[in-house]
């Protein structure tokens, strides 16, 4: 969603100059012997100090403005003793609401273990909305961390909609179905091999009305997680939380959106999957609209006790030369699913969408050593057994 957003960006804005600390020095030199870096035009930006209050158009989707903009006709309490019951709110303005409360609540969260604050860039799109990104890069515990939400609508072509819905609708070659699209997206890349990298996405998506056919609605999102090594008890932590938020609103959602999870980060060419998995649900519209917003919001608030404790108790542990060079490789294959199989990521690319957005996902330093084995009776070939039959990992 982030990148789908940044693909149709076209005016940026930057709350506050570079803060980004020159730590080379200070740093072990392993930190800095891979650079993942591209020579890219940069669009022009401005710079203002202040991301807007919200990104939504003004009056029309505010999360305390009813759904539909006609408001009910006047009634008499004599002759309509029953009067209409008020419309829900807008679910665009509340996910905003929601997406926003959470990108501050993950950064503050960050920032105190951390002891480094984000840098915050806002832009905006021409044809409507725009995004914040928050990036912390070479912090104290975090190599490169990024909380980044974007809101945006305007019209989208008909041969796209007619894909998103499976439905074999006619129409011209040059028409455009209304859409609104709002999500949330993260990547938090640590500096301690032990420590895992960690990946979450909320996004909602609708449409309106459009030659008779009523407007769509989706729900699409998930938390998962990437370590180097495997430490079963931080496993059954994280997928423990999510399981508990899953089992409060169907008891049958985790282990279907587990599945899901593992087969969606899977890198085919590599015959194993990114990390060990999470949860993911994709165009979920299958029950009321206000259950999957109550599912999302529980499953967006509980990100940090999922993933901080993990690193808190990992971020001081030693590691030797080999187990950052093990870090290393896993972070190329991070980059690899991203680059090749990633739907927003390639969405984001072939679009000529802004690029510091779409790419905020990759991590700050990364390595693809020719023909590079482990060995077979060490953690290294234990974790590598989990991503090649994650079907296999029970974790809770």
């Amino acid at each position: 969603m982030a990148a789908l957003a940044a693909a149709q960006a076209q005016t940026i804005t930057q709350s506050k100059p570079n803060v980004f600390a020159a730590r080379r020095a200070q740093r072990p030199s392993a930190r800095f012997a891979v650079k993942v870096q591209a020579a890219v035009a940069a669009p022009e930006v401005t710079y203002t100090e202040t991301a807007p209050d919200s990104l939504l158009r003004p009056g029309i989707d505010d999360p305390n403005r009813q759904a539909s903009q006609q408001q009910p006709p006047p009634y008499s309490s004599l002759a309509c003793p029953n009067p209409p019951a008020p419309r829900p709110r807008s679910m665009r303005g509340r996910f905003e609401k929601m997406i926003r409360g959470i990108q501050k609540q993950v950064c503050a969260a960050i920032e105190e273990v951390d002891g480094n604050t984000f840098r915050q860039d806002a832009w905006t799109r021409p044809g409507g909305g725009g995004g914040i990104t928050r990036v912390m890069q070479e912090g104290n515990v975090w190599e490169k961390a990024g909380v980044a939400v974007s809101v945006v609508y305007g019209t989208m072509p008909a041969e796209a909609y007619r894909v998103a819905v499976g439905k074999d609708i006619p129409f011209a070659k040059d028409d455009r179905v209304p859409f609104f699209a709002a999500g949330i997206s993260s990547v938090m890349h640590p500096w301690n091999p032990h420590c895992p990298t960690m990946h979450f996405n909320y996004r909602y998506f609708e449409t309106e009305d459009w030659k008779g056919i009523p407007g769509q609605w989706w729900f699409g999102g998930g938390t998962d997680i990437t370590p180097n090594y495997i430490v079963e008890e931080d496993m059954r932590h994280f997928h423990g939380v999510y399981k508990a938020v899953c089992d409060r609103h169907d008891p049958t959602w985790y282990d279907k959106m587990k599945g899901d999870c593992d087969d969606y980060f899977m890198i085919a060419h590599r015959g194993e999957t990114r990390g060990l998995g999470g949860i993911i649900y994709e165009d979920l519209n299958d029950r009321d609209k206000e259950e999957i917003f109550a599912f999302a919001t529980d499953a967006a608030n509980h990100i940090v006790e999922a993933y901080v404790p993990i690193v808190k108790k990992h971020k001081t542990d030693p590691y030797s030369p080999r187990q950052k060079e093990w870090q290393q490789i896993r972070r190329g294959r991070y980059t690899e699913f991203n680059l090749v199989y990633d739907r927003g990521t390639i969405f984001g690319l072939k679009t000529g969408g802004r690029i510091e957005s779409i790419l905020m996902s990759l991590p700050l330093t990364a390595s693809w050593r020719y023909d590079y084995q482990v060995d077979p009776q060490g953690p290294e070939q234990k974790f590598l057994d989990a991503v090649r039959n994650p079907k296999e990992q029970q974790w809770v």
